[in-house]
């Protein structure tokens, strides 16, 4: 490629020196011949002396011509100047005009090399030249990050996807039930009073599950739709985590939990009250979920040297490290939520974790020896 450029180039070249010499030759041309009378009496005129002699001895008059040096060097030099001026003005921009349709060529042929390489599956050293090591290196990893980004993307889809297949499954075993019941109590109009109780107490159960999950089908489509806005303001922890426990005292008196709160005075953040309610809230519902039943759940809350840390600890089975490393995506549950009625559509934590680190802050979580721990960590205000 290199060898056919530069005979391209020394081709324009040569090219030019012969248009130039047909141009100068022209200009002899026309002076020599053409206007070969008007050309010289010009040039006599203005660049030599001229003398006059007379013969007396024939009478015959001529003229002697002397040329004046001084003003003629001054006009050859100009000439000079004048010819090297055009010859170096053309050989710009000869290499300027064959400059830019290299690099629209070396454009062109990138542009096909980056298609081919990012719409095949094929290797960068087979589609980019050596010349090209920088820009393979660096399609490559461009590739490979949207790669990654692609089959992210793929792997929510196909849970929540899984989900909302699961979601629509369940939906018929409480609608089945309710159904029944109904009908049962309607066509048994004589049914005993402590039975008929237990068949309404059993069809209200259901019903309530059946608007559990149709609220969950809500939640999957108001996650894809929010967006996540923060409203700021100076807030105490303390006070949100003694309200928060205040009003998880049904749910934790009907499993059985209790909550051991410690947490220490002054525990100021800048942060938004209703989103962060959220955080707690969806920890909180987590650990009752997962936790063995009559046990407690500790929440710790503490102030360190730049930040505040909030910890929810249960006790319950002990998750595994690879589901562990997946508990705050998109539409994750784990096996056995589908098996009671606890398990959500996936997005609590999830969506406890944007709003984390949108405040600046982190949330993890680990689980050993039938323990788990959810840390949450918010700058200092």
């Amino acid at each position: 490629m290199k060898l056919k450029e530069r005979t391209k180039f020394f081709l324009l070249l040569a090219l030019l020196l012969a248009v130039v010499g047909a141009a100068g030759y022209g200009i002899y041309y026309l002076t020599d011949v053409v206007f070969n009378g008007s050309f010289l009496d010009w040039f006599a005129n203005h660049f030599f002396h001229t003398e006059m002699q007379y013969n007396y001895r024939t009478g015959d008059i001529s003229y002697l011509y002397r040329p004046d040096w001084s003003k003629l060097k001054g006009f050859l030099l100009t000439c000079f100047f004048i010819l090297l001026l055009v010859f170096a003005l053309s050989v710009y921009l000869i290499a300027h005009f064959h400059a830019k349709r290299r690099v629209r060529q070396s454009i062109s042929a990138t542009g096909n090399m980056i298609y081919s390489y990012m719409h095949h599956d094929i290797d960068s050293n087979d589609v980019f030249p050596p010349a090209y090591a920088e820009v393979a290196a660096q399609m490559a990893q461009i590739k490979s990050t949207m790669q990654r980004h692609e089959q992210a993307m793929k792997n929510e889809t196909d849970r929540k996807n899984d989900l909302i297949t699961y979601l629509a499954h369940d939906l018929k075993t409480p609608l089945t039930s309710v159904i029944g019941y109904l009908d049962l109590l309607r066509e048994a109009s004589d049914m005993p009073a402590v039975q008929r109780e237990k068949y309404i107490r059993i069809t209200l159960d259901k019903a309530l599950r059946l608007e559990k999950l149709i609220n969950e089908f809500f939640e999957i489509t108001r996650y894809n739709l929010q967006q996540i806005v923060l409203e700021k303001e100076p807030l105490d922890i303390s006070f949100m985590l003694m309200q928060l426990t205040d009003e998880f005292y049904p749910l934790l008196e009907s499993h059985g939990n209790t909550v051991e709160l410690k947490a220490e005075d002054d525990l100021s953040v800048f942060g938004d009250a209703m989103k962060l309610g959220r955080v707690f809230n969806n920890i909180l519902k987590n650990a009752i979920s997962y936790s063995y039943p009559n046990t407690p759940i500790k929440v710790h809350a503490g102030k360190r040297e730049k930040d505040i840390f909030i910890c929810f600890i249960n006790q319950g089975k002990t998750i595994p490290a690879e589901k562990l490393n997946a508990i705050f995506e998109k539409f994750f549950r784990m096996d056995e939520a589908r098996n009671t009625n606890t398990g959500g559509a996936g997005l609590g934590l999830a969506i406890a974790k944007e709003i984390v680190l949108l405040h600046g802050g982190t949330i993890e979580a680990s689980s050993e020896n039938e323990m788990t721990t959810f840390s949450v960590t918010l700058p200092i205000y």
